[in-house]
């Protein structure tokens, strides 16, 4: 199969998603009372009775090696999570998180009745920190949840995640939806990764509900809770449904994902005192601090910066191309521009990146890469 082929493919399999999705909205939408109240629904009671028996524990049995006085180590460890089952074509998925299975050598699932059964691994995508499972269980064990279209979450709009944190089985907490489109990274088995286009919550999510879903006043799946910030009291984040919908076929088909755009830069958000340093006519946007040689970014011409500097402590290189917008979008910040990539752009497709070169504006045609799995 061509590489043009294949693009045109990914395109028809997003254009029907994104036909899904609104078809999704549109029954939702129907379903809501006069004036538009994104907080009505069921309450916290019902959306319980309603999914707890979706929700399993996933427990993994982990094998890393780490660095010791001695030497390099095998160290084996036990990780626990949550997961929720899911009917795709006709057949029951456990999904959860990357993070819960990675580097597992066996991994367990628990229904909420306390059946256990084993569960194979048949794909997933660290870059999403998502994860399917696949597991001999009997049927009437399986209770699958719906996914609905997280493009239609509102910030305010209220949440609810079930899960086993410190495998307390069948834990739920509620909360807002405080923000979309965020990039955090989050820290696998084996090493450190981004994660574009999250969600961020304030329902409480502890160790234990990664992997759990996150659920809409409709008791529908609108992400999967995958982290919370360190050091934080209520701050959580979740990988949403579109994601799920988006890489959901690949990942059972085919084992993983790698239709993940990539630009082929490291940049930082830039703000006023970057501006007063720099001389840029622009607090926004994301400047560029190193093009990947070879990359995308280089090949059309963009550019990193040449420039050690420190501004409050922190260290950055400045003099490169500071990019504001992507076809035609204001870009505001870093996670803006990697949202943007995630929801709309496939690897192969051509960007007009616009930025801010010596004071002036020019756009540039970028080809756009594709990030490669670790």
């Amino acid at each position: 199969m061509s590489e043009a082929t294949r693009i045109a493919q990914l395109q028809t399999l997003a254009s029907d998603l994104e036909n899904r999705n609104r078809s999704l909205e549109n029954a939702l939408s129907s379903q809501a009372q006069p004036g538009g109240n994104a907080s009505f629904g069921l309450n916290a009671v019902e959306i319980y009775d309603i999914s707890n028996q979706s929700v399993v524990t996933v427990q993994s049995t982990q094998v890393s090696v780490v660095q010791t006085i001695f030497g390099p180590q095998t160290a084996i460890s036990s990780v626990l999570g949550s997961g929720f089952v899911i009917d795709y074509s006709n057949a029951y998925y456990i999904v959860t998180n990357f993070h819960v299975i990675d580097s597992a050598v066996n991994s367990t699932v628990t229904f909420w009745d306390g059946d256990a059964y084993p569960g194979k691994v048949i794909g997933s995508d660290p870059y999403s920190d998502i994860a399917v499972i696949k597991t001999p269980a009997s049927e009437s064990d399986f209770h699958p949840l719906k996914l609905a279209p997280s493009s239609s979450l509102m910030v305010g709009q209220t949440v609810t995640a079930i899960g086993n944190p410190f495998g307390l089985s069948g834990s739920i907490t509620t909360g807002i939806v405080s923000q979309l489109g965020r990039n955090i990274q989050y820290q696998s088995a084996s090493q450190v990764l981004s994660v574009s286009d999250v969600i961020q919550f304030s329902a409480p999510i502890n160790p234990g509900n990664s992997g759990g879903p996150l659920l809409n006043t409709d008791g529908m799946v609108v992400g999967i809770t995958t982290a919370t910030a360190s050091g934080s009291q209520g701050v959580g984040f979740a990988i949403p449904s579109d994601t799920i919908l988006r890489e959901l076929p690949s990942i059972i088909s085919s084992g993983g994902y790698r239709d993940h755009p990539d630009l082929g830069i490291q940049g930082v958000d830039m703000n006023y005192e970057l501006s007063q340093v720099t001389g840029a006519n622009v607090t926004y946007g994301v400047l560029i601090e190193e093009a990947v040689s070879g990359g995308p970014a280089v090949r059309a011409g963009l550019r990193g910066g040449q420039q050690n500097t420190t501004i409050a402590g922190q260290q950055y290189i400045i003099g490169g191309d500071i990019i504001v917008s992507v076809n035609g979008n204001r870009i505001v910040n870093y996670d803006a521009l990697s949202s943007y990539l995630e929801r709309y752009i496939l690897p192969g497709q051509k960007i007009r990146v616009g930025i801010i070169r010596s004071g002036s504006y020019q756009e540039v045609e970028v080809t756009v890469g594709a990030a490669t799995g670790p």
